[in-house]
């Protein structure tokens, strides 16, 4: 039978083996943890994992990763390819004197979808290194791309930031990894900040912020989680204030050029606005005729919140059960609750939270690799690649060709 003390300890170890289950750490089985790079980061103590890690010199490039596969038609769309980042800086050992050059114990940081850029984009990136202060920078644009809120997908999206914020060329990271904003506030943690800015609109303010800090010590650790807003948005504004990729996507869908240049910062030439405004329609997938507008609360819900509340209430979107993703986070959650004008949502990893029903979208699957689509239910999605796989795994005599590719076969084995 076991004694007190043998259960105390076995419990404070499973706590601590959840807690690193969550942030994805895998145990060396000595009680220290190690992160997905492989590096030593925390160890457990009092039942609780304590991070170890401290700042110093780096020994890779963080989260700053190159593309995989050049996009083949950037030249066409008018993004430009993407040039190899600059190396970095050494980062002064810890102690090294204060108010120097390097990046410090801070990260500042700002997580958005940018889809399409805008004017008002530019308010944002200035608000954060002005809140930067000379210290660390970082830019992570969303990986979401569908045809209704999000016609650019990450690699354009992030070539057209980069050529329309020339000043800000070198802190936009195109990261593939950074799909949400735990996942930035994760590296961020794991990398020694201590502290980070999160740089927002006002009136996400208080999501950023309460989601932010209510997963402190568990997700990640910082001392001190500041959301800073970049300043009040106003729809009805005719200036920057008021300029919002919903304005800039139906003015694709209206087919109205004029509305759209007037939307896109001052240095941007008409050519380069053009090419933005058809690699939009192309991703919209809208025909260059003009047309009226047909579900406007799909392609711009701020514009139309009358007709996106009607679709709720009919219970047509957003039911309980089904998978949504936050356009603010990027995280996805099956909705748990429904509330007037919001959802509360829960993660796979059981993480809450909660958005207004203007900033979610019906999560797709169509990219979904794995045979399962959790850990109970099978992906049956068509035209998923885990769903070829199970369909595969059920025809006799391909039981154990699971990863078989069909296009790759042809391809290596057709005359030449």
């Amino acid at each position: 039978m076991k004694n007190l003390f043998q259960f105390l300890a076995e419990a404070g170890t499973s706590r601590a083996s959840e807690q690193a289950a969550k942030l994805n750490l895998k145990s060396d089985g000595h009680g220290g943890w190690i992160d997905s790079r492989g590096k030593f980061v925390a160890k457990t103590e009092g039942g609780k994992l304590v991070f170890t890690n401290k700042r110093g010199p780096k020994q890779d490039e963080g989260p700053v990763q190159q593309m995989a596969k050049r996009r083949a038609d950037d030249d066409l769309a008018g993004a430009p390819l993407q040039q190899k980042p600059a190396p970095k800086k050494a980062k002064p050992e810890e102690g090294e004197g204060e108010g120097g050059e390097g990046e410090g114990d801070t990260l500042t940081t700002a997580f958005g979808r940018f889809n399409p850029p805008t004017a008002g984009h530019e308010k944002l990136l200035q608000a954060a290194r002005k809140a930067a202060a000379g210290g660390a920078l970082k830019i992570y644009p969303s990986r979401t791309q569908d045809p209704k809120k999000n016609p650019l997908d990450p690699d354009m999206k992030i070539s057209y930031m980069k050529k329309m914020f020339p000043d800000f060329e070198e802190e936009i990271i195109n990261d593939a990894e950074m799909v949400s904003i735990f996942d930035v506030l994760i590296t961020a943690s794991e990398d020694g900040f201590k502290n980070v800015n999160i740089i927002v609109g006002a009136d996400r303010q208080a999501e950023f912020e309460n989601l932010a800090t209510k997963y402190n010590g568990e997700l990640y650790d910082f001392d001190n989680i500041r959301v800073i807003s970049a300043g009040v948005r106003d729809a009805d504004a005719a200036g920057v204030e008021g300029m919002s990729a919903s304005k800039l996507r139906k003015a694709v869908a209206d087919d109205d050029l004029d509305t759209f240049k007037r939307g896109m910062p001052k240095k941007v030439k008409d050519a380069d606005a053009q090419a933005i405004f058809d690699a939009v329609r192309t991703g919209m997938k809208v025909k260059k005729k003009k047309a009226e507008v047909k579900e406007l609360w799909r392609i711009a819900p701020r514009l139309d919140q009358k007709g996106l509340r009607e679709q709720y209430i009919n219970e047509n979107i957003f039911n309980i059960g089904d998978l949504v993703e936050s356009l603010n986070t990027g995280l996805v959650g099956r909705i748990i609750r429904r509330g007037a004008n919001h959802l509360i949502c829960l993660t796979k990893e059981e993480n809450m939270f909660k958005s207004w029903i203007r900033d979610v979208m019906e999560y797709s699957e169509v990219k979904m690799k794995s045979r399962m689509r959790d850990k109970k239910h099978p992906n049956m999605l068509i035209g998923t690649t885990g769903y070829r796989k199970n369909a595969q795994a059920m025809v006799a005599g391909q039981e154990k060709i699971l990863n078989f590719n069909i296009k790759e076969f042809i391809n290596k084995y057709r005359k030449k």
